[in-house]
């Protein structure tokens, strides 16, 4: 919330002139180097640009940043960038910062050897090893928290990259290192090529990326991404159609490592997502988002509910008739069969494996660390449904609780840096006081502006908690 009262968050941010892939107004291609011509502004929030590194306290402008480029007329970035700089620019990473090396050898070996996409790797290696070596670029796997698992490829590029911290060991997710290819890929889930001067940080400006999300095949779950990165050869559409390609052979490979589904056994995929997913009799759907909710209750009660229970779960507004819940039972009837849905008491046939229980029970047993690993996000964010409301807060804070319980620096800064937690003064505090002390003061300085909106009552800033963010 700016001194004026209004919520800069609210409005649409002004980003002049443009990024060096940038939709060019005058038709003309923008150079990759970015290199010579005007300087452009680039101001988030309202008022009057300034020159700084992060939001500050009172959500004032950000930064003034020189971008030059060949053409007089203005360009516009990409909708992808611009909203990636606005994250980033909400998520208070510093633009001449670096990112930060978090996990040491014994550590990266161990989450390594854990990881699902281990057993994908040799696939990655044959696929993009001699593209990455023969042009002098860089193969990357990451994690789901963006922590960079494998980064090989040319010796001369990988020297370069270390340079800035792109190596085994170093979080590059969004909230924490700004806009890049990996971070933001995971971010949106989605394949994103991120060149030269789009990068958020100026370090990286020098470089190229381009990466795609690999979901487990069977829940859907993002697992990680695979990146390629190197210079100014890697700024063509061909680049992003390369790693996209990858990243769906390492999801056959996967799928084929793994074993087959049980019949008769449905798995159900709501963390995370607005619509939920749900595999049955080798067909995986995609829900609507009623029906996402009909199925996160009835996944949570396996005996069953009558109608009018089911009704008070799913509806906010008590007006909502009986023949309203039995229309949607009847759709969602039709789309799952007969022999999946099941009434009087309304049910779900068979075992369900939905995720959201599978993180309760590895909560209720204790493994806090694989609790956090299965979740990908707040169960059905956008949700309004009472009885999915309740779920998703009593998940939330219980991992939560736990994650400040056990007090381990990597679990926390997982929450810290994602987007459900950003904003967690809670976590924050507990990450400043778990971090070793070489990787205290950026930690610090954001627990700082936090708490900082916080005592000055700046709630425009502060985004719903982790149960109710979308």
């Amino acid at each position: 919330m700016s001194a004026t009262g209004r919520n800069d968050l609210d409005e649409e941010a002004e980003l002049s002139d443009a990024w060096v892939a940038g939709e060019p107004r005058t038709g003309r291609t923008p150079r990759a180097d970015g290199e010579a011509g005007r300087s452009a502004r680039v101001r988030v929030g309202g008022g009057a640009p300034v020159r700084g590194e992060a939001l500050g306290r009172g959500g004032e402008p950000v930064r003034e940043e020189s971008v030059r480029d060949e053409e007089p007329r203005a360009r516009r970035p990409r909708a992808l960038v611009a909203e990636s700089w606005r994250r980033s620019v909400r998520a208070r990473v510093s633009p001449d910062g670096a990112a930060r090396v978090e996990l040491d050898e014994d550590e990266l070996a161990a989450s390594r050897e854990a990881h699902p996409l281990a057993g994908a790797m040799p696939v990655i290696r044959e696929l993009m090893g001699a593209y990455a070596t023969d042009g002098e670029h860089l193969l990357a796997v990451c994690d789901a928290a963006g922590r960079m698992l494998w980064v090989e490829g040319h010796p001369g590029t990988l020297r370069e990259a270390g340079r800035m911290n792109f190596v085994a060991g170093a979080r590059w997710s969004e909230a924490a290192a700004g806009t890049n290819a990996p971070g933001t890929a995971l971010a949106v889930d989605r394949p994103v090529q991120v060149v030269a001067a789009e990068h958020f940080r100026r370090p990286v400006r020098a470089w190229t990326c381009a990466a795609a999300p690999v979901h487990d095949p069977r829940s859907g779950r993002v697992l990680g991404a695979v990146d390629i990165t190197g210079g100014k050869g890697l700024a063509h559409p061909h680049s992003l159609g390369f790693v996209q390609a990858v990243a769906r052979a390492a999801e056959s490979q996967l799928a084929l490592l793994g074993p087959a589904p049980e019949p008769g056994r449905l798995r159900l995929s709501a963390l995370g997502r607005d619509e939920a997913v749900l595999s049955v009799g080798g067909r995986r759907l995609r829900l609507s988002r009623r029906h996402s909710e009909i199925l996160v209750v009835l996944a949570h009660r396996p005996d069953g509910l009558g109608g009018d229970a089911l009704l008070t779960l799913l509806y906010e507004d008590e007006s909502v008739t009986p023949v309203t819940l039995r229309a949607e039972l009847s759709r969602l009837r039709a789309l799952l069969g007969p022999d999946v849905l099941g009434s009087r008491p309304y049910r779900l046939a068979g075992v369900v494996d939905a995720d959201f229980a599978t993180v309760d029970r590895r909560l209720a047993s204790g493994a806090v660390a694989a609790a956090a690993g299965e979740y990908a996000g707040p169960l059905l964010p956008a949700s309004a449904a009472p009885g999915v409301v309740r779920l998703r807060e009593r998940l939330a804070d219980r991992l939560r609780a736990a994650l400040v319980d056990r007090g381990d620096p990597g679990l926390l800064a997982d929450w810290a840096y994602s987007a459900w937690g950003e904003d967690d003064v809670v976590v924050w505090r507990a990450l400043c006081e778990a971090v070793p002390a070489n990787r205290l003061p950026p930690v610090r300085a954001r627990l700082d502006s936090l708490e900082a909106e916080l005592s000055a009552g700046a709630t425009g800033l502060q985004r719903p908690g982790p149960h109710t963010r979308a």
